[in-house]
């Protein structure tokens, strides 16, 4: 394989920091507006090297109008519950569709297949009329119980665990060791990245939500998440753009931190049994 080009080298990595030029600058104008006052925000062009201050930052997390601290919480409960319990079902999921003898295994994955091809605005509403139906949608439990098991993780760790070589298995299985046994201290150890890309993704999808909060939490303000509480900032706090920017990098900061701390394992899961 012939390698490229100075000239060829540096068109391209001049044209590669051109485009995270451009697209990074919304998030970079997005974290330095909440730093500014709205007088240099709403100059046009807007001021970015103006007086910088705390003020809009702290306007955020001491409003009482939508509140942010609850919703933080909200956020959090939100995204860690569907992160440990997508996990753990689509593990257990997997686990069954690999290892067990079952003559219906084939059926039933392509049956987990099938809820991904479904879109989610097709079914947001009668999810929103079941849980109102059991009589919990004014608790937090409404926020994710429709989203405890996803279609995608049983395929990912299916495709995971189907890397495992059959040889150890039948080596654990003559030690005597038993299903749980094997699925946690072999198997979901061997396939780590995987299991942390699908932690990561879970998280994200959770913390990232609007939609269903939005639908689920109309008229309880105690259900607001980060997410549906930033929104209503920019109607409830008099169009100020320095609060909303400052709410919107606070919601930005743990999905930065997430991505830039766990994308080399979102790769590695992602990739994992691609290359033989």
């Amino acid at each position: 394989m012939t390698q490229p080009s100075k000239v060829s080298a540096t068109i391209i990595y001049v044209w590669l920091v051109i485009a995270a030029i451009v697209l990074l600058f919304p998030v970079l104008l997005t974290v330095v507006g909440g730093f500014l006052p709205s007088s240099d925000l709403l100059q046009q062009p807007p001021n970015l090297l103006g007086h910088f201050t705390l003020s809009s930052y702290l306007s955020a997390l001491q409003q009482t109008t939508v509140p942010l601290g609850p919703a933080f919480a909200n956020s959090l409960f939100v995204g860690i519950t569907m992160m440990v319990a997508q996990v753990v079902t689509s593990c257990l999921a997997a686990y069954s569709l690999v290892f067990l003898r079952n003559p219906i295994g084939k059926l039933l994955f392509w049956v987990f297949m099938a809820t991904i091809m479904v879109p989610y605005e097709a079914i947001v509403v009668p999810n929103a009329l079941f849980v109102r139906s059991l009589g919990i949608g004014d608790n937090r439990l409404s926020l994710v119980l429709p989203f405890l098991a996803v279609g995608f993780g049983v395929f990912l760790m299916r495709q995971a665990f189907k890397q495992f070589p059959n040889e150890l298995r039948q080596a654990a299985e003559i030690d005597g060791c038993g299903h749980l046994r094997f699925l946690f201290t072999i198997l979901l150890p061997a396939v780590r990245p995987s299991l942390t890309a699908l932690a990561v993704w879970s998280f994200l999808q959770g913390w990232n939500m609007y939609f269903w909060p939005l639908i689920i939490a109309s008229g309880d303000n105690s259900l607001n998440t980060l997410q549906t509480a930033v929104f209503a900032l920019k109607s409830n706090e008099f169009g100020d753009p320095g609060i909303l920017l400052a709410g919107i990098t606070i919601t930005l900061v743990p999905t930065l931190l997430l991505v830039i701390f766990g994308q080399r394992w979102l790769i590695r899961g992602f990739t994992a049994g691609a290359v033989k």
